[in-house]
């Protein structure tokens, strides 16, 4: 990490680590904010947007049927980022059969401990507030069994970490974060601003913690991942959505470039205005993209169940709403979510098929999946981003 690449406007301080490296050392939070027009007039934009969103989430008959294929859409993005190659079909079709648990890709793995870990923060909300023990008891359900378990596993880092190319050294890194014990203080800090009061919008504060999270790196792996977690939660926690349907990780995969380069700035120069202004945007977009999608599953619902749920069809509400929970499903995986009997299952299936609800995906006469495609084609639509 090149010293000089650090201006005098830079947002924490320079420290000599191991080998006579440079480190980062970002100051405690909150930073001085320049709110100006533009910065005022995104502000309100993007909460209004947020305040939307939980409208719609309040109105929703049943949530829960949209918080599942959400979350898993976030965790499909966000370890993306880190490099993962499965899809939302991939995770969404192993969740709705029966498979072994060694049939699981070493991607689909890191996919489905997000989506375990984002479910443990969740509930977690319910009897603790947003901590360090929460944040590690992620991580641990993060990491286990990935390419990263064994690397402190749901702990702080003991050893100095670094970012930058494959190969490279921590002389050559891009960016080296705070050294141990600075570190245990800034998460100290960060925790204490997490909960104190403040006359912070609350989508700015939640835009200083995700980057001085990330800054300080207090993990030797997952910490992009953890970070993006810890936005959705904090929006639940702060009681600005009631529902986890707003996620940041699509905008942040599509802007990766400037994701990376706008939070070194703020390291190197101070730059905070630029980033909030950044996060802000991703926050109206995802809030918009939210929008769209729980609008359109909620229009799919009402035509399917005003076609089918009749007493010539005799078609159960509790099946429809099973699809959209679990938009690909087996018989057996449906009987035993239902309780109702395979035979039961297998009539509606058929009913369905005949319909074009549902497909068959694997072409076999036995343990046959099928898939509600379009319930799928509106979950995994690409948006479109200004």
């Amino acid at each position: 990490m090149d010293k000089a690449n650090f201006s005098a406007k830079s947002s924490g301080r320079l420290h000599l680590a191991e080998t006579n490296a440079w480190a980062f050392v970002p100051n405690p939070l909150p930073p001085i904010i320049q709110i100006d027009w533009e910065l005022a007039s995104l502000i309100a934009d993007a909460t209004g947007k947020v305040a939307e969103l939980a409208g719609i989430a309040r109105t929703l008959p049943n949530p829960h049927l949209l918080i599942k294929p959400f979350i898993r859409r976030e965790a499909v993005l966000s370890s993306r980022i880190e490099g993962t190659q499965a899809s939302l079909s991939d995770l969404l079709a192993f969740e709705g059969v029966e498979k072994a648990p060694d049939s699981q890709s070493a991607d689909l793995i890191e996919v489905v401990n997000y989506v375990d870990a984002m479910e443990h923060g969740l509930s977690s909300l319910a009897t603790t507030p947003l901590c360090l023990r929460t944040i590690k008891e992620m991580h641990s359900i993060l990491i286990e069994g990935t390419r990263g378990d064994g690397l402190r596993t749901g702990d702080f880092r003991t050893v100095q970490n670094y970012i930058g190319q494959p190969g490279c050294t921590i002389r050559t890194a891009r960016y080296v974060p705070p050294p141990v014990p600075e570190m245990i203080g800034l998460l100290t800090q960060l925790e204490r601003f997490i909960h104190e009061p403040t006359n912070l919008p609350p989508l700015v504060k939640f835009a200083l913690i995700h980057y001085q999270f990330e800054s300080i790196h207090p993990f030797l792996d997952g910490n992009g991942r953890v970070g993006r977690l810890l936005t959705t939660l904090l929006l639940c926690s702060e009681g600005l959505l009631p529902q986890p349907l707003l996620y940041l990780s699509a905008f942040f995969e599509h802007h990766r470039r400037e994701y990376y380069d706008l939070m070194l700035d703020v390291s190197q120069n101070g730059a905070w205005e630029e980033w909030v202004l950044f996060f802000l945007r991703g926050i109206v977009q995802q809030s918009k993209d939210a929008v769209s999608r729980s609008r359109k599953l909620q229009d799919l619902r009402q035509a399917y169940q005003d076609k089918f749920v009749t007493a010539r069809t005799n078609l159960p509400v509790r099946f429809i709403d099973y699809l959209f929970f679990s938009p690909f499903t087996s018989v057996g995986r449906a009987a035993e979510y239902l309780e109702i009997t395979p035979r039961a299952v297998q009539k509606n299936i058929d009913k369905l098929a005949e319909e074009g609800v549902l497909e068959e995906v694997t072409g076999r006469q036995r343990n046959r999946v099928f898939r509600a495609s379009e319930i799928m084609s509106i979950l995994d639509a690409d948006f479109t981003f200004d």
